[in-house]
This record gives C-alpha cells, sequence and structure tokens, in this order.
C-alpha cells in the first residue's frame, strides 16, 4: 500500500482538524482550531478559501442543502450557507470556560458522537456524547484527548480513544440510534515502543480504521480484527485526522502546534493538508447527514 502523495493547501494551520467532505459540493472542510478558521478546498475550481468562526470550533456535518452544523467550544450550531448567519442547535459544557470541542462523527442513523477536551489537555476534563434529535446523551467521562471516533458500515460499532491511554476502543451500539449496548473493548493497544498517539480516524467499507498517528507522521490501519495492517508515512510530523475524498483518496490534516522553530523549519509542511492518492480504489464510508 504506497499512495502518491501530495499536499493539497496551501496554508499552514497550527491546528489544522476536523476534515469533511461534502460529496454535494465536491468541497473538504477542515478547521484550524486555534485561529477559529474553517477551510474549505474545491475540487471542481481548485480553489481553496477559508472564512473566520466567532469560537474555537473543530468538526463538522451536514443537515441539509443550506446548512451546516458546527461543533464548537460552547456547543452545536447551525451555520446557514447562504446568508453565513448561526443559530444555535444544543450547548455543550457552556459552563466551563476551559473546555473545547475535539473529535467528531456522524452516524449512519443520524446521531452525532461528540468529544471535549481541556482548551490545555488537562486530565480527565473532557467528555464524549451522543447527539440525536435534540436529545444529548453523555456517554463517556473523564477522558483527557477524544479521538478516533468512527464507525462501522453497518453502524453496529463504533470506535473512539482517548489518546493518553494508548487504547483504541470498539463498542457495539445500537443501528437504529447509535446508541451503546454494551461496554467497550480493547481494539488494539499501542506498544509502548511506537512513537506519537492515536488521533483522529475514519472507518472504511470493509470495516478497517484508518487512524493519523499524532508525532509520528503516520497513517495507521486497523482491520476489523484489530491488527495493524498497513502504516503509511506522511511528511508531516503532526497529522491529525484523515477523511475519505472520493473513491481513491485521502485527506489527512495535520498541525504546526507545539514545535519550535527548528521543528517548524524542518518540518516544512506542518499545518498543512496531505492527499494521498491510491491505486486501488478503497471503500469510501461517508457521513449521512445529521439528524438536529
Amino acid at each position: 500500500m504506497t499512495p502518491h502523495i501530495s499536499i493539497l493547501s496551501k496554508s499552514h494551520c497550527e491546528l489544522g482538524e476536523g476534515p469533511f467532505y461534502c460529496e454535494r459540493r465536491e468541497t473538504l472542510f477542515w478547521f484550524d482550531i486555534t485561529n477559529r478558521r474553517r477551510y474549505a478546498f474545491d475540487f471542481k475550481s481548485g480553489l481553496e478559501t477559508s472564512k473566520p468562526i466567532p469560537e474555537m470550533a473543530s468538526a463538522m456535518a451536514v443537515i441539509d442543502d443550506e446548512h451546516d452544523l458546527i461543533f464548537t467550544e460552547s456547543g452545536l450550531w447551525s451555520w446557514e450557507l447562504g446568508t453565513g448567519c448561526w443559530a444555535p442547535v444544543c450547548s455543550i459544557e457552556t459552563d466551563d470556560d476551559l473546555t473545547r470541542s475535539n473529535d467528531a462523527r456522524v452516524h449512519r442513523s443520524g446521531a452525532i458522537w461528540l468529544g471535549t477536551m481541556g482548551k490545555s489537555a488537562a486530565a480527565s476534563a473532557g467528555a464524549i456524547y451522543h447527539y440525536r434529535q435534540g436529545v444529548l446523551t453523555k456517554l463517556f467521562s473523564d477522558i483527557t484527548i477524544p479521538n478516533a471516533i468512527c464507525f462501522s458500515p453497518q453502524g453496529d460499532t463504533a470506535f473512539y480513544t482517548d489518546t493518553k491511554t494508548r487504547k483504541l476502543m470498539r463498542v457495539a451500539v445500537n443501528v437504529e440510534d447509535g446508541l451503546p449496548k454494551e461496554k467497550p473493548q480493547i481494539h488494539f493497544r499501542q506498544p509502548e515502543k511506537d512513537i506519537g498517539g492515536l488521533d483522529g480516524a475514519i472507518c472504511d467499507g470493509d470495516g478497517s480504521v484508518w487512524n493519523a498517528r499524532w508525532g509520528s507522521g503516520r497513517l495507521d490501519v486497523y482491520t476489523r480484527y484489530g491488527n495493524r495492517a498497513a502504516s503509511i508515512q506522511l511528511p508531516v510530523s503532526q497529522p491529525s485526522c484523515p477523511a475519505f475524498v472520493g473513491s481513491n483518496h485521502i485527506a489527512v490534516t495535520s498541525a504546526l502546534e507545539g514545535m519550535d522553530d527548528k521543528a517548524r523549519e524542518a518540518d516544512t509542511h506542518a499545518g498543512q493538508v496531505v492527499l494521498l492518492e491510491f491505486q486501488n480504489p478503497i471503500k469510501p464510508c461517508f457521513e449521512p447527514r445529521v439528524l438536529i
């Protein structure tokens, strides 16, 4: 598995995260959490643009043709595409100024799982929530850095990690609503010798999890059985999250955060979006529309 690798974006994000590909618009979106911006790359025109966001934001979903759902430090917001107007959907941890949004992914039922964390990555400051049609449910507490949220193509299994634990977890969920129905189990335990930590992830049509390994410059692939099947070297040291772009491309965001001047000089593509093109098609799983 040796894809052709190129650099998609011109911009260097301090904390690039939350890549989301909209098939209808043929556009990849992503966020710079620290600098409060949403970026977009239009594959039809080849144009990259960005817009400011009122708060730290890290992930998104599609509500309908006129509205996107944005996950920010205060919760979920509806963003009207034509006017740019924001409307509140659901408040999350608004009583805690020290936390922000991080990872998120939409289940096939239209539910969305949402991870929060401390703005300074304080131990156990975050949580993972489930939201669907106006109901917010806390699933897991005492999370330090929630990541790798994704779902099997059948919708019967959810994956996630608390990066600090070095464990990729799986949990059986209801296909109808995306709520857990059993206790989480360890899917993959990251060896201590491994450099870096489990970050954002996606699940393909075969049930394999593609995970960005922060600090190691790698995109790892884990089978449905919990084995690491492949490890792809990337031209960025801090990849944060992948997203499917069509049937033979994966985009991966990255970050400059925490790097000193010497490290930034050495990592010339840090903070940019990397694009992987595979010779043999992969089976992408694109996120459905979210039910608010």
